[in-house]
């Protein structure tokens, strides 16, 4: 009686996620006394799994699944969890998950708790912390059907190693030819994406044009972070509109997000407010976004972005 984890890959790269919700699974099974058992789509080496608590892996190689599809891999997932006996099932909260996760909860018959942050804090009832009110306030959620669904939030819980390998199964589910097609959005090659960031770093109209746009790369680049932008300024056609990050864009969970020339209108502020920190660079001190921020600074992004970055990069030099 495993917890199950379904750890996401791309292009047979595990994400980030999926090491995570491994780690988080390890955390459950410790509280129950059970092991950890991944479920892999078309992923490629499995072994890193071990270092992240997971005990067995049942690898499914199809290649029907190569895009996803969010009937056929609840299907997959399902299947797997009642050949196990999984009472925990565990998934991210990626953008595919959160169409899958619904279906997979009716296809089990379970209660299904989402926007995770902790491990729970109670296994009689079983209970976990989650987020509320678009990430301003936190809810204790007991989820009483026998199967539990568990959608962790990104960046909350992080990656925990242990010395472990895992075995290895092939697993070959019936898969079914219709459902829900979701195409990926996170396609950027050689860049961190936003889906994965640790770190975030935003832009907005107060970078005046386009061209200015290096300023925001640079400082990503350095900070190994991802690039973002405002609504506004994918509207514009400045940037991407896969780089709108907010409300109606892509939410952000990361552990820091850094907004510059970004005033902070409540829907921008509803879709990142799940970042643990928030640095905003703002002429105007009475921009919304100083509200919402653990740091701030007022001034000029033009002048205070090449000295931050030139900071960076002499600090990292010395390491």
């Amino acid at each position: 009686m495993s917890v199950l984890v379904y750890t996401e890959s791309d292009n047979g790269t595990f994400k980030k996620v999926a090491l995570e919700v491994a780690s988080y699974g390890k955390a459950v099974a410790d509280q129950l006394g059970t092991t950890v058992t991944a479920v892999t789509i078309n992923a490629q080496d499995t072994s890193v799994l071990g270092n992240h608590g997971v005990d067995k892996v049942l690898s499914v190689t199809n290649s029907k699944l190569e895009t996803f599809n969010a009937n056929a891999y609840a299907e997959v997932i399902k299947q797997a969890a009642e050949q196990e006996g999984a009472k925990v099932i565990i998934v991210s909260s990626s953008a595919d998950s959160k169409y899958m996760a619904p279906l997979l909860a009716v296809a089990l018959n379970a209660g299904f708790a989402s926007n995770v942050v902790d491990a729970p804090s109670s296994t009689s009832p079983f209970t976990v912390k989650r987020t509320a009110f678009t990430n301003k306030a936190f809810n204790m959620t007991s989820i009483n059907t026998d199967v539990k669904l568990i959608g962790l939030s990104k960046n909350a819980f992080g990656l925990k190693e242990h010395s472990s390998s895992a075995t290895v199964e092939e697993f070959s589910p019936s898969i079914p030819e219709n459902g829900v097609h979701v195409d990926a959005v996170d396609k950027v090659t050689g860049k961190v994406t936003i889906a994965d960031a640790e770190i975030v770093v935003s832009g907005g109209r107060g970078l005046k044009g386009p061209e200015n746009w290096g300023l925001v790369e640079e400082l990503a680049q350095v900070l190994g972070a991802a690039t973002a932008c405002s609504k506004p300024v994918s509207d514009l056609g400045w940037r991407p509109h896969s780089e709108h990050v907010g409300q109606t864009g892509k939410p952000v969970a990361s552990n820091l997000y850094i907004a510059i020339g970004i005033s902070g209108a409540i829907q921008h502020l509803a879709g990142i407010n799940a970042s643990k920190v928030k640095v905003v660079i703002n002429t105007d001190p009475e921009a919304p976004f100083f509200k919402a921020a653990d740091y701030g600074v007022v001034g000029d992004a033009f002048e205070i972005v090449p000295k931050l970055t030139e900071k960076l990069k002499a600090f990292k030099a010395q390491q």
